[in-house]
């Protein structure tokens, strides 16, 4: 089954490819969803010896030390612009999303799926980004008292979301399906093309649509929180899977990474929102 997060899938894909070529050989062991898993009778390469299966403490843990990053290095650099050090604080906000950037390629296209120091590499350029951001959306954009405000409700409203929508996928209410994650995938792609054309007109007629804050900038915002709430059940199904399958404890790495896009993803996009609001 495909993952709508480009870093899970990317794993889903391997995966497959593993699933094809093991049907029918010795020693490889059913997994619980009916299919012959890859990872059961696999051996860490730098030991020698098997490899430990995941666990959901292991996603657990992985996933808040990765967030934990991202929070001290956006904390740095947002007290870096309160500070006075402005110019400092945008150079490396721009730093940390071409960086981030580069390392979810890195973990996508680079088999790199599941490397701690791939993780936590991203974990500070994306900290970077979301501290400077921060400043971006709530500071220049608003400033004086409200600013905090904004930041704690966006932060507020992105664990909220997270929490609504693991109840979602342990009750069953919305079943994550080959079909579902099509469907994502499609609107996810979409979203992308738009915001690729927005940013070109921008730059080439100063008009920005999908971006400058008025209605068709709502919608717009509101179908990316939308989308970035749908796609944690793809990310904690991808989660479950591998946890059922055996795979590889350091795999945990992989799917704290892909959680942590959809977060700050989330995070920005609400705070872009209220900004858009408190500029009104």
């Amino acid at each position: 089954m495909r993952s709508s997060n480009p870093v899970m899938r990317s794993l889903t894909d391997g995966e497959q490819r593993g699933q094809q070529s093991g049907y029918g050989a010795p020693g490889v062991q059913d997994s619980p969803y009916g299919q012959q898993s890859t990872y059961q009778s696999g051996y860490d390469a730098a030991s020698g010896q098997q490899a430990r299966p995941m666990t959901v403490d292991d996603v657990v843990t992985k996933t808040g030390i990765t967030l934990a990053v991202i929070v001290v290095m956006a904390i740095v650099n947002f007290g870096l612009a309160l500070m006075g050090h402005e110019g400092v604080t945008m150079a490396l906000t721009a730093v940390g999303a071409i960086g981030g950037f580069i390392m979810t390629l890195i973990s996508t296209f680079g088999r790199k799926f599941g490397s701690a120091w791939v993780t936590l590499i991203y974990a500070v350029f994306e900290g970077l980004f979301v501290g400077g951001i921060s400043i971006v959306f709530a500071g220049y954009s608003v400033g004086g008292s409200n600013m905090m405000t904004m930041i704690g409700q966006a932060i507020i409203g992105t664990v909220g979301v997270f929490v609504g929508m693991l109840f979602v996928y342990k009750t069953g209410a919305v079943k994550v399906t080959p079909r579902f994650n099509k469907i994502m995938m499609g609107a996810i792609i979409g979203v992308v093309v738009l915001a690729l054309g927005n940013l070109l007109l921008f730059m080439f007629t100063g008009m920005n649509p999908l971006r400058g804050g008025g209605t068709l900038a709502i919608i717009f915002s509101l179908v990316c929180i939308v989308l970035a709430a749908m796609s944690f059940l793809t990310d904690f199904d991808q989660a479950d899977r591998l946890v059922r399958a055996g795979a590889p404890a350091n795999y945990a790495w992989g799917v704290a990474l892909g959680l942590a896009v959809t977060l700050v993803w989330l995070y920005t996009e609400i705070l872009r929102l209220l900004s858009y609001f408190n500029n009104r």
